[in-house]
């Protein structure tokens, strides 16, 4: 995909990180759209389609938290790649992003180069999902239909957020094997996104949740496997 091509949305109450990252974004070629609080965005977002979605956290009327969620939820948006961009940096915080279907958490302050670095590595998945992606598997009860990210469970059609879906597709490829937190990290979240401890735990939570929990062995202090039956 060219980079004219591809929309980002960037969402922040701060008019000088809106005036200055839309410039940088702008001036690679990215067709930018702003808006200055939660309620903005998810309006931009669901009338936009953005492949990226640059979400603050604190912001007035509705916070990025909640924001993430309702533009996760959002039919046509479930596979928008969403990352914050913001000044807090607690645990408590990134697990809340992340809880909520966010794809990666960006600190600020930070340079112009290393934040297009970074959403050049984010932006890169969209053309990696569609080569490495193909046709549907069937894993015991489980059908994962790569192509449209979608998974039929006992019948039932369920729409995962990016990483969730990614995450079952990696364990799903191997039932029974155990991958190590560190496989999982790199082959979902890759080598160039620094993610909290508890990221991996909290999109597990999520998949027993919505898939089964007997499916996922947690195998402590190595990882996690998916097993059937």
């Amino acid at each position: 995909m060219k980079t004219k091509d591809i929309k980002i949305l960037l969402v922040d109450d701060e008019p000088d990180i809106l005036e200055i990252v839309s410039y940088n974004l702008s001036s690679e070629g990215y067709e930018v759209y702003t808006a200055k609080n939660g309620v903005e965005g998810v309006a931009k977002a669901k009338k936009k389609q953005p492949h990226l979605v640059i979400l603050d956290v604190m912001m007035p009327e509705m916070d990025g938290i909640e924001a993430c969620e309702i533009i996760r939820n959002t039919p046509g948006l479930e596979n928008t790649i969403i990352t914050f961009l913001t000044a807090r940096g607690e645990d408590y915080s990134q697990v809340a992003g992340f809880d909520a279907g966010a794809d990666d958490y960006i600190t600020k302050p930070i340079k112009p180069k290393v934040l297009l670095s970074k959403v050049k590595a984010l932006l890169r998945r969209l053309n990696e999902n569609k080569t490495e992606l193909e046709d549907i598997v069937k894993v015991g009860n489980i059908v994962i239909n790569r192509e449209e990210y979608k998974i039929v469970n006992d019948g039932k059609e369920i729409i995962l957020p990016r990483k969730e879906f990614e995450l079952l597709s990696l364990l799903t490829s191997k039932p029974s094997k155990v991958f190590k937190r560190e496989v999982i990290l790199d082959k979902v979240w890759g080598n160039e996104v620094v993610v909290g401890g508890r990221t991996i735990d909290v999109h597990i939570r999520k998949l027993r949740e919505k898939i089964g929990d007997h499916h996922f062995k947690t195998v402590k202090g190595v990882g996690y496997k998916f097993v059937l039956g």
